[in-house]
């Protein structure tokens, strides 16, 4: 039965993406309740009808009293027995029943699923951001917005139908019932509930936007914590432990802040509530005495009168809570839209289709791009590189050599020129199969927290063991690797390695990166400084490594260590975001330029690095 209620709703079920997402709150959530419309309205319709059964068991109290009070019990027995034997088995099978129907639809159909939808589809979306998207943001804080948006839209909706949608129907049947036992009994009711809805508009007017504010303090604090997680050898190499506990303190203060702002509001909801419940208890139920006193009413209607507003006042609280964390947690999810609602901006083309290449060719036409700034990144930028051609870029931190790369592998959308794969504009083309047919080694090649098996497949998924293995070899990883052991047992290929390779030397984190290259055995290749983070020895092995991953591939090859690019067909110098010179190693020494002073003044074999603009 679990396995049937279970799987009423698909979570993952097939949908249409779309890269603007409803900005307003309520077409958001209709956006992703559309698998559950069906369930949503069995249970509200089973909310209401339960909400009618415990109004009418209220009503039959009444019906009793007057009965018991009316006749002997033999006679109470004869005239009403098979009634009441009636009313045993509907109480027996019927109401539990249908309880156990609507708890089932919602614990069971709606809470596991509907949460876990919205964080699967918001997962998708935000992953189809860009990388500067990323990079404008903390990643705790997306991360956040994402773990706490699904179960509080799940709880929007559970209190929408366990609560809200039963407490309207009980009180319009409470009203019926007590309309029809005697029209007087409304006017004590109706004098309590306008000023509780008054209360309640009142709260709720405020708890919104003041959830919203504590939630974005806590995503903030979530930011801020995980960045220094994330950071911790920065922390300790610096000694800043202080400085980050008070960085996380400001924070938590405004948390904090926010938090008090959210919990006065259900103070003063609560103390309210007491007072106008006492108003209630006495108005109905003295109502109902002085009607009985004065002839007007039975027992059985004081009976009924007393157990309402008695009910009401238990349900009162209830009702009020359930209202306002409906609002508290709406609050929640317009925080998180702040995140999964931001629509996708760098997208494919309506007609874009997959690269194929034939060649390898790159060219780069009058190519602008300074990152919706003046200054900084690439000033026309003319470049053809011809297939199977090996290219070192050189220049000063700033020139635009990083640059040049992200918006070869479409990180960005160029602002200004073209960018060409064997003759098609890249944003004709599909960005994974842009992204497919380049490999990339970078200076510091972060890695996955998986096992090193799973990060050096993530070059080529459907790749055999040997195959991984043989790609292990090449980057001089496999004797290392064989000798890992991570806390959890895990040893060799699947032993785990660590946020971003944490556990891993700055030189291991190189080769499995370049392993993984090698495994992917991309057309193009692009290098950033790739042997960095290498000792002499293992670079110049790793270096014989590259050169036969070259072999056929278009390369692309940024580096300060010069030697590193000297043995390149071509090499090309950048400066403030220009090539400024362009030729072989040795027709540049000749031109006795930039790169010759370079070249002349290196100290190690690295150049001399500046701060200017982003590289």
């Amino acid at each position: 039965m679990f396995r049937f209620f279970e799987g009423l709703v698909d979570p993952y079920v097939p949908y249409e993406e779309t890269d603007t997402p409803p900005k307003r709150l309520y077409p958001f959530l209709r956006a992703y309740a559309e698998p559950f419309i069906r369930v949503f309205w069995i249970t509200g319709i089973v909310s209401v009808i339960i909400a009618i059964t415990e109004i009418w068991l209220l009503g039959y109290l009444g019906r009793l009293v007057d009965i018991l009070t009316a006749g002997t019990p033999a006679q109470v027995w004869d005239d009403s027995g098979t009634e009441f034997l009636v009313v045993a088995f509907l109480i027996l099978t019927i109401r539990p029943a249908l309880h156990v129907f609507q708890v089932m639809l919602l614990n069971n159909t709606i809470l596991p699923n509907f949460g876990t939808l919205v964080r699967w589809r918001a997962h998708r979306h935000v992953l189809r951001q860009s990388v500067g998207w990323f990079e404008d943001d903390f990643a705790g804080r997306i991360a956040n917005r994402i773990m706490q948006t699904p179960p509080a839209a799940g709880e929007v909706v559970f209190q929408l139908f366990d609560a809200i949608t039963f407490a309207i129907a009980y009180l319009i049947a409470a009203a019926v019932l007590m309309g029809q036992a005697d029209i007087r009994l409304l006017l004590p009711l109706m004098f309590w509930i306008v000023p509780y809805l008054f209360l309640l508009v009142w709260v709720v007017r405020r708890i919104g936007p003041a959830s919203e504010a504590a939630s974005n303090a806590r995503s903030a604090v979530t930011g801020r914590v995980v960045d220094s997680y994330t950071n911790i050898h920065s922390v300790k190499m610096f000694a800043h432990h202080t400085r980050e506990v008070d960085y996380a303190k400001e924070a938590i203060e405004e948390a904090r802040r926010t938090f008090k702002i959210e919990m006065r509001l259900y103070t003063i909801m609560d103390a309210g509530l007491m007072v106008l419940n006492g108003f209630l208890v006495v108005g109905v139920v003295g109502w109902a005495i002085w009607l009985w006193m004065q002839g007007a009413a039975s027992v059985g209607l004081v009976a009924v009168a007393t157990s309402l507003a008695l009910r009401l006042n238990a349900m009162s609280g209830w009702i009020m809570w359930a209202v306002t964390n409906f609002f508290r947690e709406l609050g929640v999810v317009s925080e998180g839209m702040l995140t999964i609602a931001q629509p996708v901006t760098l997208l494919d083309e309506k007609d874009a289709k997959p690269l194929k290449l034939t060649a390898g060719g790159v060219e780069v036409r009058d190519l602008s791009h300074h990152y919706g700034k003046k200054t900084g990144g690439l000033d026309h930028i003319n470049l053809t590189i011809a297939p199977g051609e090996k290219v070192g870029l050189v220049g000063q931190s700033g020139a635009g050599k990083s640059t040049l790369v992200k918006l070869l592998l479409r990180f960005y959308d160029v602002e200004q020129g073209q960018i060409l794969i064997d003759g098609h504009d890249i944003k004709s083309a599909t960005q994974d199969s842009l992204r497919s047919a380049i490999g990339m080694v970078q200076q510091d090649s972060a890695l996955l927290h998986r096992s090193v098996r799973e990060n050096i497949l993530y070059g080529n998924p459907n790749a055999s063991q040997d195959q991984m293995i043989d790609a292990a070899r090449k980057a001089e990883a496999h004797d290392f690797i064989l000798g890992l052991e991570d806390n959890e047992g895990n040893k060799g290929y699947a032993a785990r390695v660590g946020e971003r390779g944490v556990k891993l030397s700055g030189g291991q984190r190189q080769r499995i990166a370049l392993a993984r290259v090698i495994l992917k055995d991309a057309p193009i290749l692009l290098l950033d400084e790739a042997t960095s983070a290498l000792d002499s020895g293992v670079e110049a092995a790793i270096q014989q490594t590259l050169y036969g991953m070259m072999e056929g591939k278009t390369v692309i090859a940024i580096a300060h260590r010069l030697s590193t690019i000297a043995q390149m067909d071509r090499i090309i110098v950048m400066d403030q975001g220009r090539i400024i010179e362009d030729g072989t190693h040795d027709a540049l020494l000749t031109q006795n330029g930039q790169y010759a002073r370079f070249w002349a003044r290196q100290s190690g074999g690295f150049l001399g690095q500046s701060n200017e603009g982003k590289a």
